[in-house]
Order: structure tokens, then C-alpha cells, then sequence
């Protein structure tokens, strides 16, 4: 990679982010460090509004910004085939938003590029989530922002009903199967829940329905419960 490709993409990886390690930095573009602490001083020179330190982190200053951006021709054809597959497991809102941000996209691109893209030979066909699942989906998946509690009745694997009152954290897909992360009042302590163990899903009203992130009780603080051995603790931090 040419020198003035590596800046620019520093640029563009830092913005992305809220916070940006050197380290992530230097695994992104396969160069060391030293490099990486290098080419920030140099961009900052340059009057690029870059706030931070080594051995802290990144963040690009407000105000700034970039043109917009040109995708390869490979580029297009990822982003054809991602949302394809993930619009099969998403519940229909996030579907409908990607292939209306997909279709953005495309409609900029050049002919070549366009015609590449809308030509991938990668399909989903539709057998994903039922629609049952699909609405449960956008619920828990509209709590998590909006720090809203759920209640529920939940079936584990032995076909045991319990009732839970959740604050959920994240929802993650595993291949077929959707689990949501969460703080279970019930049990006062981080569990996950597979979705189609769900059953009567609501989310609870009034002042009480409300949560605020308390240390403990977080998403971070459920990586660092949940991380089997060996796997760093600050993983998620680099997604």
C-alpha cells in the first residue's frame, strides 16, 4: 500500500470510530506501531484535526470531513452480497433501511461498477427468520438503544417456563439463531436467551420500564463475564 493510501485510510478507519488505537490501527493496515504513531503525527501536521494520544486513542475532530467515497469494483459486489444474506435474518425495518441504503449506494456508482455489483452470484433464498421471530427481533433490537426493560416468558432447554424481566444489551446472530444479551433482573446476573424460546414479549411500560447503564450491568462488563479463556478482554473495543 502507497504511503498517501495508508494516511487516507487512517483518516477514514479513525472517523469511523469513537475512539481508535494505535494498535488497531497498525492490525488494520498491517504495519507496525511506530508507523502508525509516524503517519498521525504527519497528518496532524498537515492540519488534520486528529485529537489524542499514543497509548490512549483517536478520535478526528468535529468539523472535518472527507469527499465521498468510490467502491472497487470487488467493494460493490461485498456490499451486494452482505446485504442479500443479511436481509434473509434481519427483522423487516433493518431490512427494508439496507436495501434502501444499498440502493443508494448503487445508483453513484459508475456503470461498470453498478453492473458488477448487481450481477454477484451470491443469493439468500428467503427461508430465514418466521415472522414471529422477525418481530421479536425488532423489538429487542429497539429496547437495547432505547434502554427500554422487557418481560417475558421464557422456555430453556428442559422446557422450563420462567418469567424474566431483561435489560437487554445486544443481540447476536450465530448462523439460524438469534440470542439476546442481557442483564436478567430475576436472576440478577448477565444470561442469554435464544429467540425462539421467547414467548410473550413486551416491553414495560412507565418510569419503571426506564434503565440506565450501571457499572456492572453493562454490555462491556457482560464481554468481560461472558469472554471464554484466552480471548483478550477488550476485543469488542476493536470492532
Amino acid at each position: 500500500m502507497r504511503r498517501a493510501d495508508r494516511l487516507f485510510q487512517i483518516v477514514q478507519l479513525i472517523r469511523g470510530r469513537r475512539l481508535t488505537t494505535a494498535a488497531h490501527l497498525a492490525q488494520r493496515l498491517e504495519v507496525s506501531e511506530r508507523t502508525i504513531y509516524r503517519d498521525i503525527a504527519d497528518l496532524q501536521h498537515q492540519g488534520v484535526p486528529i485529537e489524542g494520544e499514543a497509548g490512549v486513542g483517536y478520535r478526528l475532530g468535529a468539523g472535518f470531513d472527507l469527499p465521498p467515497l468510490m467502491f472497487s469494483h470487488d467493494e460493490a459486489r461485498a456490499l451486494v452480497a452482505s446485504v442479500r444474506m443479511a436481509q434473509v435474518w434481519q427483522d423487516p425495518a433493518l431490512a427494508q433501511a439496507s436495501n434502501v441504503a444499498l440502493g443508494k449506494i448503487l445508483s453513484v456508482l459508475p456503470t461498470a461498477a453498478r453492473a458488477a455489483a448487481q450481477s454477484m452470484a451470491v443469493y439468500a433464498p428467503p427461508i430465514g427468520l418466521a415472522p414471529t421471530l422477525q418481530a421479536t427481533l425488532q423489538t429487542l433490537r429497539e429496547a437495547v438503544p432505547a434502554r427500554r426493560k422487557l418481560r417475558l416468558d421464557y422456555r430453556d432447554a428442559g422446557d422450563q417456563l420462567t418469567q424474566r424481566t431483561l435489560r437487554p444489551l445486544g443481540c447476536f446472530y450465530w448462523g439460524k439463531v438469534w440470542t439476546l444479551a442481557a442483564w436478567c433482573e430475576s436472576r440478577s446476573d448477565f444470561r442469554n436467551f435464544r429467540l425462539d424460546r421467547m414467548d410473550k414479549v413486551q416491553l414495560v411500560e412507565g418510569p419503571a420500564g426506564q434503565f440506565r447503564d450501571e457499572p456492572g450491568k453493562t454490555l462491556a462488563d457482560y464481554f468481560r463475564a461472558m469472554l471464554p479463556p484466552g480471548v483478550p478482554a477488550t476485543w469488542w473495543s476493536e470492532l
